[in-house]
């Protein structure tokens, strides 16, 4: 058997993101006899050491907003020249892989992958035209596109999304099936009675995940249902700013801030309900995992209806409408509902992390395979 594929996956940063718990998940479950994956990194990650434990790489070049533009590109350039021999690039970095993947087209990689995780652009207004401007560039330089939706696949690929490949973001599900036991535990360990009703957000504490909503809806909520509670795990730029907001409503009491948990698939299962207000989201691996938990999901209209996986599990409610918010919840906190689910479901979905993996798999080797064997011969210790 010949040395395996290398892979070169460009992020900000392995952290624990929805896009980089997607690539670490694959990552474990492909066959690593046939795939490696390497990493191209501006920040160090939680995953880092795992990754390495694994065999992949890590490389890493100051990011743009800490260099700027001009810096960036010659960071990407001169990377690329000194890397030549990667034969697959895959950027996840949604409309700035337009200059990852100018650079590898510049160092003549052969296969460029193009990966849509979302569904619009952060920042404000100057660093979204800039996003846009840089985003052009993709059209000439990825020569695959990828995406983990049929929506988020129009918004970064326009007219060229229906040659667009969906690569579904795959969980292990038995790792979230629902567990008294373990609810009891996490409960326990939270200071959570059992009577206690809980509300569940798992994201990063930025614009995109709409906290600001979320605790408006819990503020007129805890005020009938006493005896509730909104769990919040994961961090970010706007969590002290959050955490402001719940001192001023005077909430305090009734909202517990985890931070980064690396056993989100436990925490969840403390969890009544998942509630899930983004104002934009490709397809989010959170509400796969949170269906796989059996957590009824009250989520903003604004997510693709593709999340939903057919058990009865997805509420879509408006952002215009706080009110229709507060009063679904209270409907069905007087409710009793079975949280166990068939993995059967997500095998025939095609949300099996095996499947992801597999599929993914078969692309990398048809991309790049034989060209491997051919590199590998004429530079032996270039890997």
């Amino acid at each position: 058997m010949g040395t395996p594929v290398r892979v070169l996956h460009v992020v900000v940063n392995m952290n624990r993101g929805g896009a980089e718990t997607l690539i670490m998940n694959l990552y474990r479950n492909i066959d690593r006899s046939k795939v490696q994956f390497d990493f191209l990194t501006c920040k160090e990650g939680v995953f880092d050491s795992e990754i390495k434990a694994m065999g992949g790489k890590i490389h890493r070049i100051p990011y743009v907003s800490d260099v700027g533009h001009r810096g960036y590109v010659r960071g990407l350039n001169q990377f690329f020249h000194r890397h030549f021999y990667y034969q697959i690039v895959h950027s996840h970095l949604d409309k700035m892989s337009g200059l990852v993947l100018r650079a590898a087209r510049k160092a003549s990689i052969p296969n460029r992958i193009a990966h849509s995780h979302n569904t619009s652009s952060e920042g404000g207004q100057v660093t979204k035209f800039y996003k846009w401007y840089v985003g052009l560039l993709i059209d000439k330089n990825a020569n695959h596109l990828f995406a983990c939706s049929l929506l988020a696949a129009r918004w970064l690929y326009g007219s060229k999304s229906r040659s667009s490949t969906i690569i579904k973001n795959g969980i292990e599900f038995e790792n979230f099936s629902f567990s008294k036991e373990i609810r009891k535990e996490i409960r326990k360990e939270l200071d959570i009675s059992n009577e206690t009703f809980v509300l569940g957000h798992v994201g990063r504490f930025a614009k995109q995940k709409n906290h600001h909503f979320l605790i408006e809806v819990f503020s007129d909520f805890v005020k009938i249902k006493k005896d509730s509670l909104l769990l919040l795990a994961g961090d970010g730029p706007l969590r002290s700013e959050i955490e402001r907001k719940v001192k001023k409503l005077r909430i305090e009491k009734n909202v517990k801030f985890l931070g980064i948990r690396s056993d989100v698939n436990h925490v969840s299962q403390a969890f009544d309900v998942f509630v899930f207000p983004s104002f934009h989201e490709g397809l989010p691996v959170t509400l796969i995992e949170a269906q796989a938990a059996g957590l009824t999901c009250f989520i903003s209209d604004n997510i693709t209806t593709e999340i939903d996986l057919g058990m009865k599990l997805i509420h879509q409610l408006s952002l215009d409408d706080k009110t229709s918010w507060v009063d679904h919840l209270l409907t069905f906190s007087e409710k009793s509902t079975s949280r166990y689910q068939s993995p059967l479901v997500f095998t025939l979905k095609g949300y099996n992390i095996l499947q992801s993996a597999r599929q993914l798999e078969e692309n990398y080797l048809r991309m790049g395979g034989e060209m491997n064997e051919e590199i590998n011969h004429l530079h032996p210790n270039v890997q």
